[in-house]
């Protein structure tokens, strides 16, 4: 899902919201590595994402303390990725999984308010984040 929404450039490009900071490169990889100019092989783009992904991975673990489905945990994985763990860290989603709420009713009503105000890439993979999450199908 993260490939799929993320693609993947192999030279660096400012973030589409704020047209600067922080740029991105690989499959939205950011990092102070990470400046106008800067490039990669796709074999480093490939490790960046695996890297990436651990730390996001282990952030929604230990930010969520009720069990996850798989499904759900990759859902969640994914936003965070977009968001970052600050992020998802702060979110009502957090504090109202870790309160016991049903996983799936919260993830339908807190994911699709992370959309930058309607952007229709951001409403898509919320979308699609949400319909992975409840039924386990990625669109």
């Amino acid at each position: 899902m993260i490939q799929h929404f993320e693609g993947c450039r192999l030279k660096a490009y400012p973030d589409p919201a704020s047209g600067g900071d922080p740029w991105t490169i690989g499959f939205g990889h950011t990092g102070s590595e990470v400046v106008p100019g800067y490039s990669i092989t796709q074999p480093v783009a490939d490790q960046l994402l695996r890297d990436d992904l651990a730390r996001f991975e282990k952030g929604i673990c230990t930010q969520i303390n009720v069990p996850l489905r798989q499904e759900q945990f990759d859902a969640l994985v994914s936003w965070s990725f977009n968001v970052g763990l600050g992020a998802s860290g702060e979110s009502t989603l957090r504090r109202r999984l870790n309160a016991g709420e049903d996983v799936n009713k919260v993830i339908s009503e807190e994911l699709p308010r992370w959309d930058s105000g309607g952007m229709p890439g951001l409403v898509r993979r919320r979308s699609a984040e949400v319909k992975l999450a409840t039924t386990g199908i990625f669109p």
